[in-house]
């Protein structure tokens, strides 16, 4: 019978006969710690608003603000249903590459303009006399 990944569906096992169990995040499910999809999480322990609030109030000028770190595991089920992983082809499924991970802007969220095209000559008038010499220098350039 062909296999369909390489490692059996289990990551890191190794050798060992069993691994230990661990609880699915989102059913409660028991999957095996290899088998399991993990990810890491880690928020602000205050939401966005809230944060301005406390930044504003808050004696001491350069107070980081703690973090909350938290393991996650998933069954494969839940971790297809939730769209943490993705269904991949037969072709994809080869791929071990990590995919692209998510960058943040440093420009605070702001999308980048895009260049302004130039000013235009209205309608019917002359052409001016830097677009004819334009011309001859990308004709010597072919």
């Amino acid at each position: 019978m062909p296999k369909k990944r390489r490692n059996g569906g289990r990551s890191g096992k190794k050798g060992r006969g069993k691994t230990r169990q661990v609880d699915c995040a989102h059913c409660n499910c028991k999957p095996a710690k290899d088998k399991a999809i993990k990810r890491f999480i880690v928020r602000n322990i205050v939401d966005s608003g809230a944060m301005n609030d406390l930044k504003a109030s808050c004696a001491y000028d350069l107070y980081a603000l703690p973090k909350w770190y938290m393991k996650t595991y998933y069954c494969i089920s839940c971790a297809v249903h939730m769209r943490v992983v993705r269904v991949r082809n037969r072709q994809m499924r080869r791929n071990r590459q990590p995919p692209q991970r998510f960058r943040r802007r440093d420009d605070g969220g702001k999308k980048p303009e895009a260049p302004k095209p130039a000013p235009t000559a209205p309608v019917g008038a002359a052409p001016t006399a830097a677009a004819p010499a334009a011309a001859p220098e990308a004709a010597a350039a072919v």
